[in-house]
């Protein structure tokens, strides 16, 4: 107990430390210049990176529970190659058609977003849930359990921790490929990166990064919280 408590206060002091460079780089009076700049991208940035993971849950973790079963073993590997296509093709070749197909605006980024977020929940579910062991099923199976009782009740919650880290890694993808949507006319924490970029503007440049940045780790902490305190419910159940 001592020792995560002791852990917890380094973590803390660690983040502090960095937040107070971040804003003696950036500069106080950086900050409260953008200040309603920066609220409106950031809000804007959420909507994209939270409408398509959104998407990429309803349709990745489906399609992960669906290439797992038995009668898609031998397919499995072929049609998880339709997934990876937005991770084949470069983020800005991927916002290009999705600008083509869609226009210009917050559409075709959330289309290019949800297709970069879509492999590794599709991944991790499909891994996940081949990794249960078998003897867990048989024992389900043997008390009776139908294939979506055993599916919803012992599959699923012993894949949680794989398919979380799959959500993780998408995540992360995805708040980071983001900012590229300004390219496409959507309002993202890239409005303040590009124009800082072009402009020679450092401090412009460091505060539209370091938000994304921060962006990044926030929403992976919470998911991380969230999934620990599910299973932690679960397990005292």
């Amino acid at each position: 107990m001592a020792n995560r408590y002791g852990k917890g206060l380094l973590g803390g002091a660690v983040i502090v430390a960095v937040l107070a460079l971040l804003v003696h780089w950036i500069g106080l009076s950086t900050i409260e210049h953008y200040r309603e700049d920066l609220l409106f991208y950031l809000q804007a940035h959420l909507i994209l990176v939270l409408v398509s993971m959104f998407a990429a849950l309803l349709v990745g973790v489906p399609a992960g529970v669906a290439l797992s079963r038995p009668s898609m073993v031998k397919r499995a590997e072929r049609f998880m190659q339709i997934f990876n296509i937005g991770n084949t093709i470069p983020p800005l070749a991927v916002l290009a058609i999705a600008l083509g197909i869609l226009g210009i605006g917050s559409g075709p980024a959330i289309f290019a977003l949800f297709l970069a977020s879509l492999l590794p929940i599709v991944r991790n579910t499909y891994e996940g849930l081949k990794n249960v062991q078998g003897s867990l099923k048989e024992a389900a199976t043997g008390i009776g359990m139908t294939p979506r009782q055993v599916l919803f009740k012992v599959e699923l919650p012993n894949a949680v921790p794989i398919i979380v880290g799959g959500v993780r890694v998408a995540l992360a993808i995805n708040v980071g490929t983001a900012p590229l949507a300004f390219l496409i006319g959507a309002n993202s924490l890239g409005s303040l990166i590009f124009p800082g970029i072009a402009l020679n503007n450092q401090p412009q440049l460091l505060l539209g990064a370091a938000c994304t940045a921060l962006l990044a780790l926030i929403l992976d902490g919470l998911v991380t919280l969230v999934s620990r305190l599910w299973l932690e419910r679960g397990l005292t159940r």
